[in-house]
């Protein structure tokens, strides 16, 4: 691999101003203004038109969704309304239909300056038992960092759930493929580029018994696990109706109130739940854009890192946002915090979200900022359109004045963005197999 020097970008979110040099997939040094590399260089990139971040880390997401955004069956509901919509719709889902998905939903969030993602995959419809080896094969082709998270649902309605029947698994069934995934995909260690996780959907569509048994595989195979938590009042009385506790306390219960663990949206928990989600490193993702379609409520992202827990940022779901750009998350959650707390949360708050908060939501600390020895994964973004002229700070005018699109994104030190495009990927084309895919779920 070529070792390149991105030479005096225009702002840099970084200690050092003046440069990065990459090499063998990592950031070798951070120069000062006018600071040369220590030794020479194959490729010289000239940044002086580009504000340069850390690659952005999404945290939550459900790629199939993009074949069901503003769904008409779904539009103006709150989550439960929503879910019980489009359940029947997903039902449909084939393998061929979750690859066209997963490709687009990849290659947005890729030219909105993404260098890892997770997706939270649970719909298996008869046929899809490989869903999880179509996400991998796909963020490969793209060069992109996932955690596949091998989802699951097994408590239909007529459990006392919410999906209906044939969207659900046997235990012993999701089990047996979580060991497979596992086996095959689960990489460890520094620069990892594919990892898994075991996501059990959520409290109203899993047993007790199948998050036991997700959390015991996690860690004897020392990986992560992920669900969805406390996103709506409904959920929280389910909870109480159904476990006879809430979120937290049914968390714990089930073994998962640990440092393995990082949750899809956490609004409505107490000073209480608050405290010890902190105290045992239990991770959040703020959806900040899904949360104001779905009127769920406000994260409270304050009182979550003050008392130690990790918050990063997602898109969510395409059917819940209704895209896959986390730039425009960015900004959004420094929206919609302003309004919860006050304008001190500042740009650098969203960013961080957006990158190391995220990292930590995954477990990594080789990716999410740009400092030596860290890996090569960067978004850079340039201010050439009407909504940038005349701002004054670059790195903050990417926040407020709404930056979508980056121009280069680099991941571990291969550029997979260039001038706006991704590499290798027919944007046309895939436009128009996706369309057509999604008017069978129409």
């Amino acid at each position: 691999m070529p070792s390149v020097w991105i030479k005096s970008p225009l702002a840099i979110l970084a200690e050092k101003g003046g440069g990065i040099v990459v090499r063998n997939g990592r950031i070798a040094e951070l120069l000062t203004l006018g600071q040369a590399p220590f030794s020479p260089v194959d490729q010289v990139f000239d940044a002086s038109n580009h504000v340069v971040l850390p690659g952005l880390i999404n945290t939550h997401h459900h790629f199939y969704q993009t074949l069901t955004r503003a769904h008409p069956q779904a539009i103006n509901k709150k989550l439960f309304d929503w879910l019980k919509a489009l359940y029947p719709v997903w039902a449909r889902l084939t393998p061929d239909a979750m690859r066209i998905g997963t490709r687009l939903a990849l290659t947005e969030l890729l030219m909105s300056g993404v260098t890892t993602t997770s997706d939270h995959h649970y719909v298996y419809t008869p046929g899809l038992e490989d869903a999880m080896d179509i996400q991998v094969e796909e963020a490969r082709h793209l060069g992109m960092r996932m955690t596949v998270t091998r989802g699951s649902m097994n408590l239909s309605e007529k459990d006392g759930g919410l999906p209906p029947d044939s969207v659900v698994q046997d235990e012993d069934e999701i089990l047996a493929d979580c060991e497979r995934v596992i086996g095959k995909y689960h990489e460890r260690g520094e620069g990892a580029i594919i990892q898994v996780a075991l996501a059990p959907c959520s409290p109203f569509s899993v047993t007790k018994s199948l998050m036991c048994a997700c959390g015991a595989l996690a860690e004897k195979h020392d990986c992560r696990l992920h669900t969805h938590l406390a996103e709506t009042q409904d959920e929280d009385a389910y909870c109480r109706s159904a476990f006879g506790m809430g979120p937290v306390d049914y968390l714990e219960d089930v073994g998962w109130l640990n440092a393995r663990t990082w949750l899809a949206h956490g609004i409505h928990f107490s000073e209480r739940d608050v405290a010890r989600l902190g105290q045992h490193g239990v991770g959040v993702c703020h959806c900040p854009t899904s949360n104001m379609v779905l009127a769920s409520g406000q994260c409270r992202t304050r009182e979550l890192e003050a008392a130690g827990a990790p918050v990063g940022l997602g898109v969510d779901g395409s059917a819940s946002n209704d895209a896959s750009n986390l730039m425009e998350g960015v900004r959004h959650a420094l929206m919609i915090n302003r309004l919860t707390y006050d304008a001190s949360v500042s740009h650098l708050d969203a960013l961080r979200w957006a990158t190391k908060g995220s990292a930590r939501c995954l477990g990594r600390d080789d990716i999410g900022e740009i400092a030596v020895g860290k890996q090569a994964d960067l978004a850079m973004f340039t201010l050439d359109e009407l909504r940038f002229s005349g701002a004054g700070d670059p790195i903050a005018a990417l926040v407020l004045c709404g930056a979508h699109r980056a121009d280069r994104v680099m991941i571990a030190g291969d550029w997979r963005v260039v001038n706006g495009m991704p590499v290798g990927i027919d944007i046309a084309e895939l436009r128009a197999q996706h369309g057509a895919a999604a008017l069978a779920f129409l």
